[in-house]
C-alpha cells in the first residue's frame, strides 16, 4: 500500500493491483512525484497514470500540458490524460477558482479511470506556507491543521519532503521542470509568503522553522480530528424536531459547541468557503447571549432563529 511519509496506514490505503493517478503540472514537485511513482508503483504491484490540468490561464498552457503528457507516456505511466478546465465565472479569487476547477477535474479523472487515489505534489514548504496563511486569516485550529495527508482519494505523499529535495531529484534525473510564473507573482498572497514572509522567518529563527510549522500542522490536525469526532456525536445528541436544542448546546464546551454549529450550518446548506467565524459567533449568540435578538444570517440566504428553546431555520 502507499502511505505518506510520517503518516499511519489508513484503512483505505491503496492495495496492490489498483490504479493511482499523479496530478502533475510539470513543476518540480509534481514532476519528481510522477517520476518516483513511475519507478515505485510497479514494484508495489500498482498501476500508475497521470493527469495534467490545463487551466488555460497562460499563453502556451495547452502545449505545456501536452509536453507533460508526452513525457508521462515515455516514463511508462498509463493512462495519461490532459484535462482542460474553465475557471471563469467561479466564486472567489483566481487562486480559489483555479483550485476548485483543478480538484473537480482530478476527481472526474479518478472516477473515469477507476483510480483508488490521486497523488498530489504538495511539499513540507507548501504546508508551512499554508500554516502562515491560516495564521494571517485567524483561521483557528482547522486552518492551522494545514493540508491533510489524505482526504478521500487525494493523497499527499511529499508533505514531509522539502521543495529543495524535489528540485534536486529533478536535476538528478535530468528532468526539465516548469517554473510557474504565478508562484512568483506578488499579486497572490501565497507568492508573497513564499518570496518574503517565510524567508524572513527563516533568517530570524533558523531553517528549522519550516519543519516546525509543518509539525504544528500535523499536531493540530490530530487534535482537530478528535474534536470533530466529539462534535459529531454532540450534534446528534442536540438534534430536535425543530432543529437543535438550545439547552443541549448550552451545556457543551465552547470548543465543541462552535464545531457543532459550524457543522449544522453546513448541513443547512451554507457553503463552506463562505461560512466564516463571524457566522458561527452569530449562531452562538443565539445560545449564550440570547436577549430576544433577531435571526442570524448565514451564507446562501439561510437564516437561523431561536424559537421555544430551539435553534431553527427560518425564512428571509
Amino acid at each position: 500500500m502507499i502511505t505518506p511519509a510520517g503518516a499511519e496506514p489508513a484503512g483505505g490505503a491503496v492495495s496492490a493491483g489498483r490504479l493511482v493517478l499523479v496530478a502533475c503540472s510539470g513543476g518540480a514537485d509534481s514532476l519528481a512525484l510522477a517520476a518516483a511513482t513511475a519507478f515505485v508503483a510497479p514494484r508495489l504491484g500498482l498501476r500508475a497514470g497521470l493527469v495534467t490540468v490545463d487551466h488555460g490561464l497562460q499563453d502556451g498552457s495547452a502545449a505545456r500540458a501536452a509536453a507533460v503528457a508526452e513525457w508521462a507516456r515515455s516514463a511508462g505511466l498509463d493512462p495519461v490524460e490532459v484535462a482542460p478546465v474553465d475557471v471563469s465565472g467561479r466564486p472567489g479569487g483566481p487562486e480559489a477558482a483555479a483550485r476548485e476547477a483543478r480538484y473537480e477535474a482530478l476527481s472526474a479523472a479518478a472516477e473515469r479511470n477507476g483510480a483508488s487515489a490521486v497523488l498530489l505534489g504538495h511539499t513540507r514548504d507548501d504546508q508551512a506556507e499554508t500554516v502562515l496563511l491560516a495564521l494571517a486569516r485567524g483561521a483557528g485550529p482547522r486552518g492551522l491543521a494545514g493540508m491533510p495527508y489524505r482526504r478521500g482519494r487525494l493523497l499527499r505523499p511529499l508533505l514531509d519532503v522539502s521543495r529543495d529535495d524535489t528540485r534536486k531529484a529533478c536535476a538528478a534525473l535530468g528532468l526539465a521542470a516548469w517554473a510557474d510564473p504565478h508562484n512568483t507573482d506578488p499579486a497572490y498572497a501565497r507568492s508573497r509568503v513564499r518570496a518574503d514572509a517565510l524567508p524572513a522567518l527563516i533568517a530570524a529563527l533558523g531553517p528549522g522553522v519550516v519543519a516546525n510549522l509543518a509539525r504544528t500542522a500535523a499536531l493540530t490536525a490530530a487534535d482537530a480530528a478528535y474534536l470533530d469526532q466529539v462534535a459529531a456525536e454532540a450534534l446528534d445528541a442536540c438534534r430536535s424536531a425543530a432543529g437543535l436544542s438550545v439547552a443541549g448546546l448550552a451545556g457543551l464546551p465552547p470548543a465543541i459547541r462552535s464545531r457543532v454549529l459550524h457543522a449544522w450550518a453546513r448541513e443547512l446548506g451554507a457553503p463552506g468557503a463562505a461560512l466564516s467565524h463571524r457566522h458561527v459567533v452569530a449562531l452562538d449568540a443565539l445560545v449564550t447571549g440570547w436577549h430576544g435578538q433577531g435571526p442570524a444570517a448565514l451564507p446562501g440566504g439561510i437564516v437561523v432563529g431561536r424559537r421555544a428553546g430551539h435553534l431553527a431555520r427560518g425564512e428571509l
